[in-house]
């Protein structure tokens, strides 16, 4: 193998501009990167800059130069759909036909509100998209009070279920979630993913959530990188919310985090002290979550630049043989309209001391194409069902 450890890093919803499919999903002129730059008059990202950012986009405040230690691309996506888990998992070699269902607009079916509330016995309450903390400081004293389960959704393929630890109780949640997860594995209400929300507090004032979170996430529905890198015994480490968007598949380690920047100081912890073979996959969801749904495009450049102060940290941390990839798993334009994902193409830098011939390699037709480097780089062959081809600058730069 060429590199020991490869450093994959999801800036969650970082697009780079609309895919040549973007009318089908509303969402021409969509360019998550450039109008997060534009709305602070130019963004100050030296280190992405010096991986060729600029290579990819005009963005207001980066400069066109040269990187003889990085490769930078845009990747289109091959699978249908603009969510979280058709991202990821296409990184992954997974091909996704049939976009997993959203609720965004409307809430969930009546039909469905209905038969949860008759096979948990609890009243359902909410049923929106929304906020977690929002919901809460609106519906959190009444779910106390009744007894109830407050329903919401985003703008990913999800279904929250949020309730107080002290009234309704942890295993009473989940016991809810379970029922959830069963009822939403049918064609019309296909999500990827119920969560469980539980939360604590007395007032809309003091409610918080908890670390007692859990996910019913679907499995991948074929074997990924991820799985062939843990059968051949190497270190799948899984930063953030990875091990959820799997559903611990492929999975041998999982590092939970609170926000972008204690992601990174856990992705830099690992690159400084773990002396392990494989792949650390890192999801930083502060970007959509908390910048990109909210329509924030300030708060979404500032901390893109935050990103890049951690960033500046882990590259002094690589060894010889580490190899950085950076990327981003669909777009979230904070200036488009709605609160939706947008249907974009995303940047991928890569970065090593290895590299001596770094420069822009254009575009690609397929998120894939990382993890078959990544398996390629470890002398391993790819399943037959998975998609994506090797980027062969990356094994072959000597």
């Amino acid at each position: 193998m060429k590199y020991q450890r490869i450093f994959l890093i999801v800036m969650d919803s970082v697009g780079i501009g609309e895919m040549p499919d973007a009318k089908k999903y509303h969402d021409e002129g969509a360019n998550t990167f450039k109008h997060a730059a534009q709305s602070v008059g130019g963004i100050h990202i030296p280190h992405l800059n010096d991986l060729g950012i600029a290579d990819l986009d005009d963005i207001m405040g980066a400069s066109v130069k040269e990187h003889p230690h990085s490769y930078s691309l845009r990747l289109l996506e091959e699978s249908n759909g603009k969510d979280t888990m058709t991202g990821h998992w296409e990184m992954m070699g997974i091909y996704t036909t049939k976009p997993f269902i959203t609720f965004t607009d409307t809430g969930f079916p009546l039909a469905l509100i209905k038969e949860l509330e008759e096979k948990t016995g609890h009243k359902i309450i909410g049923n929106k998209a929304a906020s977690g903390t929002e919901i809460l400081k609106e519906l959190g004293e009444e779910q106390m009070r009744d007894n109830s389960l407050i329903v919401y959704t985003s703008a990913d393929s999800v279904l929250q279920i949020a309730a107080s630890e002290e009234v309704t109780g942890l295993e009473e949640l989940y016991r809810c979630s379970k029922i959830a997860r069963e009822i939403c594995l049918r064609p019309e209400y296909y999500v990827g993913r119920v969560i469980a929300r539980p939360f604590v507090g007395r007032s809309a004032a003091t409610f918080k959530r908890t670390a007692n979170r859990h996910d019913y996430a679907l499995s991948p529905s074929g074997i990924t990188a991820m799985n062939i890198l843990k059968d051949h015994d190497y270190t799948v480490s899984c930063v953030g919310k990875i091990a959820d968007i799997f559903n611990n598949s492929g999975v041998t380690k999982t590092v939970k985090t609170v926000s972008n920047n204690d992601g990174m100081d856990k992705t830099i912890e690992q690159a400084k002290n773990d002396n392990y073979t494989g792949l650390c996959f890192v999801n930083l969801v502060e970007f959509d979550s908390e910048y990109g749904h909210r329509r924030n495009p300030i708060g979404y450049a500032r901390a893109i630049e935050e990103f890049d102060v951690k960033l500046g940290q882990l590259i002094e941390n690589l060894k010889d043989d580490d190899l950085l990839m950076i990327t981003a798993d669909h777009g979230n334009d904070p200036i488009h309209h709605g609160t939706d994902h947008t249907r974009e193409k995303v940047p991928l830098l890569i970065y090593s001391k290895k590299i001596h011939d770094g420069r822009y390699l254009g575009e690609r037709s397929s998120f894939a194409d990382i993890g078959a480097t990544i398996l390629a780089n470890f002398n391993l062959k790819k399943d037959q069902t998975m998609i994506g081809k090797v980027i062969e600058e990356v094994i072959d730069n000597e």
